[in-house]
């Protein structure tokens, strides 16, 4: 399960796929060094959107293997 203390950098090594929905979330920096020590809620606070959706939509990826 993916949650909001995940790591990017963690994130997009296990599901690729997660790319495409956080850059839908408006992180269009998944690859810069600096996201890949960054949880998602961080990244959230960043980025101004709401964590609990993203956990939703990133959860999908898990549920769908």
């Amino acid at each position: 399960m993916i949650t909001k203390d995940t790591l990017i950098g963690d994130l997009v090594r296990q599901y690729p796929e997660a790319i495409r929905i956080l850059m839908q979330f408006g992180m269009g920096c998944v690859g810069c060094p600096s996201s890949q020590m960054e949880s998602l809620e961080e990244a959230a606070y960043v980025h101004g959107f709401d964590a609990d959706e993203l956990m939703k939509a990133l959860n999908k990826i898990v549920e769908a293997k």
